[in-house]
Parts: C-alpha cells; structure tokens; sequence
C-alpha cells in the first residue's frame, strides 16, 4: 500500500473543495415555471407612481404566489425589476448560483430582489406554499 504524505492529501483535499465550490459557483436553476397560481392582490399604475414618486415607467403590484408541491419558479433575474417576497404558508427553496436559502412561514426573514439577484424558487414540501410578492415592474 503507498504511503502518501499529510501535504500531499490536503492538497488534493483543496483542490478537490476548490472544484466543488466552482461547480456549486455555476448551479443554475429550472427553466420554465410549473405547477404556480398567481393572485392578483393590488396594483399601483404607472401615472399614479409619477405623480406621487417621480416614477416613470412602471407600475407596482401586490400578488400571493403559491407554489404546488414539485413546482418551482424558473431563474430570473431583478435587473429593474425591484421586489419584496415574505413566506406566508408553506416552505420555498430559493436557488441561487452560489447556493440555497429556505424560507419557511413564520420566519422573520423576507427576500429582497434587488439588482443582483439572479434566483429560483423551488416547494419541495407536500403541501402548497404561498408568498406575499410586492415588487416594481416596467409598465
């Protein structure tokens, strides 16, 4: 049996971690959206965002997305479209090149998609999972 040094196993060890963390780097996720229901909640239209923000261009809307068990948002990404997610039912699994997240309702945190967010949604819970969604789009 070779005898091999600590240097060289932590060696392989690290470049073995450095391969995972660039594979994990470029995860991306679904392509299509499956098994969603969208409720239309509220919605600001773009002259009143103008005339009450200086805001022009888009419109602001209120939604309640529900993610059936198995289904999942597709990857998109928040280049101007701004937005706010809280879970209020369910679990979702957001996806993101550098890893995963679980937002589970009841949870203090809410997501913020900003400019640099580039994400999915996955519910890979047995029951149907529902988001409070508030986000800023072009009109």
């Amino acid at each position: 049996m070779p005898h091999f040094s600590t240097t060289f196993i932590a060696s392989i060890c690290t470049i073995a971690g450095v391969a995972a963390g660039v594979a994990l780097a470029s995860a991306s996720g679904p392509t299509e959206h499956k098994g969603l229901g969208v409720e239309a909640l509220g919605r600001i239209d773009a002259d009143m965002l103008k005339r009450q923000t200086g805001l022009e261009g888009y419109v602001m809307q209120l939604r309640a997305i529900t993610i059936a068990p198995g289904g999942q948002i597709a990857q998109h990404d928040h280049e101007n479209r701004p937005g706010l997610v809280k879970v209020i039912s369910g679990e979702w699994v957001e996806g993101r090149p550098e890893g995963e997240t679980t937002f589970t309702a009841g949870g203090s945190d809410g997501i913020i998609e900003d400019a640099q967010t580039d994400h999915w949604f996955i519910n890979r819970g047995d029951t149907p999972a529902t988001a409070i969604v508030c986000d800023l789009n072009p009109a």
